[in-house]
């Protein structure tokens, strides 16, 4: 089959790269011309994929992967069209539909009968039969489910193990129809491969949901869950540490039964999913007030962690602190809805002079996401230090990386407090300070 991957993110690309790898000829679609002339000339266009480069030469080399900016004569040309535009949220927290409505158009523009259209791209619950199936229509004059094919199959993914993670989740589709979902269900299962799962119910592959609309809930169920869970741990956290009793050993022991599953607590919860997602969900069922409670909860943990740097360190007027990490997640050179901004803007709120080093952006690129940066380490000194991001270089720090620091919020867990002597270690469900 000759197949249309719209959208070549750190998502979409590997995907394409799947396909490719399974025999079918793909086009990949994308507007930056900064990204076609990366993949025209087999280069990845963003790093920290593994296998994404080797997938990506061999593809070129094999003529099997060409790439566009031109999505109508993709589609056109093309026996299947997979999606995966991002969805934004505005200020309003309220979902910013301009991108995915402009693929939408051009998707329509090169609509031809036949053709399967499936959008994996996260969405709230009605959108993929509602939205997308009409402004289709309503563009191409052809009709979802009779002459043509249009399912939702989310992506389950994330950077840094998507080849892993796409052969180790099962593949969850649903059509606007029967039809649709299992033409959906037949591409995916030939153009995937998975793992033996002997802990899942049913065996691992391609699982049709019946529904678009129960496949898009279900994306949207697995992610805010673990906003709320992880909203949780930070509300126990807190607690813990008001009582003086660590939570990590409380988790640990409620965990010892399959009833309980808290998660970790953390300094912030960021990256393109787990921050976003909730207000979609929240988009079709707005009275869902514990989901909105953990939403608010989890956003507002830059700010108490801070609090608690300040509890322990003292006044931080005019310190200066460095902010370890601007990266939402070690080893992942993305800072989408990052914890090291509002962390940031807590220090200085607080009369703090903070700076920020990651080992994965120069001091140019944190200047310009609008950071001070600090510096290559060790570097000058500090009053104070946070670990925002958990990259594994941070676990070898010592106080010789950080000179003249005397306080150390430990905001993701990380460190070993016995490799810090004379420095006060404190992390947020520790109960007490290190």
């Amino acid at each position: 089959m000759k197949v249309a991957v719209v959208g070549l993110g750190k998502i979409g690309l590997p995907l394409a790269m799947q396909f490719a790898g399974r025999g079918h000829h793909v086009v990949g679609v994308d507007i930056e011309e900064r990204v076609l002339a990366a993949v025209r000339d087999a280069r990845a266009p963003f790093p920290g994929e593994p296998g994404l480069a080797e997938r990506l030469a061999r593809a070129v080399d094999a003529g099997v992967f060409e790439a566009t900016a031109d999505t109508a004569a993709a589609v056109a040309a093309s026996d299947v069209v997979v999606v995966v535009v991002p969805l934004y949220v505005n200020d309003a927290s309220e979902p910013d539909f301009a991108a995915i409505d402009a693929a939408t158009a051009a998707i329509g523009r090169g609509l031809r009968p036949g053709t399967l259209v499936t959008f994996e791209t996260t969405l709230p619950v009605g959108t993929t039969r509602g939205r997308i199936g009409a402004r289709l229509t309503e563009i191409s004059g052809l009709t979802p489910g009779v002459d043509f094919f249009l399912a939702f199959s989310p992506e389950r993914v994330s950077s840094g193990r998507v080849f892993r993670d796409l052969a180790h989740y099962p593949k969850l589709v649903g059509g606007v129809d029967a039809e649709s979902g299992l033409r959906a269900a037949a591409f995916y299962a030939e153009g995937l491969e998975f793992d033996e799962r002997p802990d899942l119910d049913r065996p691992n592959g391609v699982w049709d949901l019946g529904s678009a609309e129960a496949a898009e809930f279900a994306k949207l169920a697995e992610t805010t869950y673990r906003d709320v869970n992880i909203g949780l741990a930070n509300q126990f956290a807190l607690y813990a540490d008001s009582i003086g009793v660590d939570f990590r050993e409380i988790a640990a022991a409620c965990n010892s039964q399959p009833f309980s599953h808290l998660h970790q607590p953390g300094i912030a919860v960021g990256g393109h999913c787990i921050p976003v997602y909730p207000w979609f969900y929240l988009a079709g069922d707005p009275d869902a007030t514990v989901v909105r409670a953990a939403r608010a909860a989890n956003a507002d943990m830059p700010r108490r962690s801070v609090e608690l740097l300040e509890r322990v360190h003292g006044d931080l007027t005019g310190a200066s602190v460095l902010v370890l990490g601007a990266c939402y997640r070690g080893g992942v050179k993305e800072t989408a809805f990052s914890g090291v901004f509002a962390v940031v803007d807590a220090l200085r709120a607080r009369g703090a002079l903070p700076t920020v080093s990651d080992p994965l952006f120069s001091p140019t690129e944190l200047a310009a996401l609008g950071l001070e940066p600090h510096g290559d380490l060790p570097g000058r000194p500090v009053d104070a230090a946070v670990v925002q991001a958990d990259h594994p270089q941070y676990r070898d720090l010592t106080p010789a990386d950080l000179p003249g620091v005397a306080t150390l919020l430990d905001g993701r867990a990380i460190l070993d407090p016995a490799r810090w002597p004379g420095v006060t270690v404190v992390r947020l469900g520790g109960g007490r300070p290190s």
